[in-house]
């Protein structure tokens, strides 16, 4: 009997979805190349989904789009909210067809009685009893984050909920990873590649000042980050 070769497991995977708001790609290529170099190790090699609801009913070379993520070093895995043209490109050039929808609420008739119920779980906080070292990635999936010693140079940790590091964070700290506005990472010493909190990330060089080597909580506000003293006096 021969051993088997392989197991197949559902997993969470996290996906970046690039949100096209204009279908001319020279400007898409000048504005993401922007982007990409104030934190081009966070990016690179990172998968995308190209969200079309914007641009569906303008001309789009989507082979054209594929080879510009491509050469950023990005890695363009499949799109969302096409037209039938869209969905039948991505096909024949290797890419998937995802569905995907955000902040999108069923309507309900006047006359119909809905009974809402929301369940909430509560799901304990994931601890890690150590330091997590350069090339080590930690996802905490539907919870907060608990580190009780540093987050290395190289290293990555990730919660859908908060993040809090009981040592220095000298790696990277991306809170609210599934859209959780209102998470934050604490840290008893900021010294951060880069921090993200619901998508606002800043990188090493946007952290340098009063809070730089000091305990600290980092928001997000206004879709920007804000930086306070984790101990207010």
């Amino acid at each position: 009997m021969s051993t088997q070769s392989f197991e197949l497991k559902g997993n969470l995977f996290t996906l970046s979805v690039l949100q096209l708001l204009n279908a001319d790609l020279s400007i898409v290529k000048a504005q993401l190349s922007e982007k990409i170099s104030q934190a081009p190790k966070f990016f690179k090699g990172a998968p995308i989904v190209i969200n079309l609801a914007e641009v569906q009913d303008e001309p789009l070379v989507l082979s054209d789009l594929k080879s510009i993520l491509s050469e950023l070093s990005l890695n363009p895995v499949g799109i969302c909210n096409g037209n039938d043209e869209h969905n039948e490109t991505a096909k024949s050039i290797g890419m998937s067809v995802l569905n995907y929808t955000k902040d999108v609420t069923p309507s309900v008739s006047s006359n119909t009685k809905t009974e809402v119920v929301e369940k909430h779980v509560y799901m304990p906080a994931q601890v890690v009893n150590g330091t997590v070292r350069s090339g080590q990635q930690i996802y905490a999936k539907d919870r907060d984050l608990i580190i009780m010693g540093a987050v290395s140079h190289g290293a990555e940790v990730i919660a859908d909920g908060n993040i809090h590091i009981y040592g220095t964070l000298r790696g990277r700290a991306i809170a609210g990873a599934q859209g959780n506005d209102s998470a934050s990472i604490y840290c008893q010493k900021l010294e951060a590649e880069l921090v993200s909190v619901n998508g606002s990330y800043w990188i090493s060089d946007s952290l340098q000042g009063e809070f730089w080597g000091n305990p600290c909580k980092i928001t997000q506000t206004n879709e920007s980050l804000e930086l306070t003293a984790l101990v207010k006096g």
